[in-house]
């Protein structure tokens, strides 16, 4: 498969230590894109799964030696710690082998838009004071994710491509619907009262890349579920890529269309 070349990606919540990780995905997609500034918008780690049990496999090393290999060769790298990686806040402000750690970040493409990028966790007081994961209780969406892999494993040798079932039950339900919205609401706003064209953000595992009038809303998804990716190209457009559709070479727009540098 060729190396897609991009100017900017912005990828969360890989949930590193933890067993639903799709490492497997992630390190693929780490080895076949190139970029100029790569984001690191939270829950790289996952440090709450980890104080319970960890599971790391030689898979999630090697995502780290990846990206710390892209920083070494040039690409500007910014880390911003999420909700479940919050002890790495204690070191925002300084420089890891190359890795910049940051409490928020503003990204311009060469489009012109000023977009606000940050985890996304600060909105948790504003639409619930529960995660997305409660609204099915902790232990049913445990189990939806492991059941995601077994699933997977089935429908990959039957030749599906990846589908998740915790996403999709998941989207089925009323109130995570409306968490979404409100979250979205919520990240579009800050980009307002800030004055800025847009946010980027993660944390809900929720892909998306939308207009709100001349607001941008844009949330890379996840490396548990969705698998997903927000990319900037040479000529400013942005785009939601799904990993799993784009190494089989099917469309790469399977999610959105492309915002184009004229928007």
């Amino acid at each position: 498969m060729q190396t897609l070349d991009r100017r900017s990606i912005f990828i969360s919540d890989f949930h590193l230590g933890s067993a639903a990780c799709r490492a497997d995905y992630l390190l693929e997609f780490l080895r076949h894109t190139e970029s100029d500034y790569l984001y690191l918008v939270g829950d790289i780690f996952d440090l709450w799964s980890m104080r319970r049990s960890v599971h790391w496999k030689g898979e999630h090393s090697a995502v780290i030696q990846t990206i710390l290999h892209k920083a070494r060769k040039g690409t500007r790298v910014i880390y911003i710690p999420g909700n479940h990686d919050e002890a790495v806040r204690d070191l925002i402000g300084s420089v890891f082998h190359g890795i910049h750690i940051q409490q928020r970040a503003e990204h311009t493409t060469l489009s012109g838009r000023r977009l606000l990028v940050s985890h996304g966790d600060e909105f948790d007081g504003m639409v619930t004071h529960n995660r997305l994961a409660r609204l099915l209780g902790d232990s049913a969406y445990k189990i939806l994710l492991r059941l995601n892999r077994p699933l997977n494993a089935v429908r990959a040798k039957l030749g599906y491509p990846y589908w998740s079932l915790s996403a999709h039950i998941k989207g089925r339900v009323g109130m995570a619907r409306e968490y979404v919205a409100r979250f979205e609401q919520a990240a579009v706003g800050r980009a307002l009262a800030e004055d800025y064209d847009g946010f980027v953000c993660g944390h809900i595992h929720k892909a998306a890349l939308s207009q709100h009038e001349h607001l941008l809303y844009a949330n890379c998804g996840d490396w548990v579920e969705h698998c997903t990716a927000i990319t900037e190209d040479m000529d400013g457009n942005l785009e939601l890529l799904h990993w799993p559709s784009v190494r089989l070479e099917a469309p790469k727009k399977v999610l959105t269309p492309v915002f184009e540098q004229a928007a």
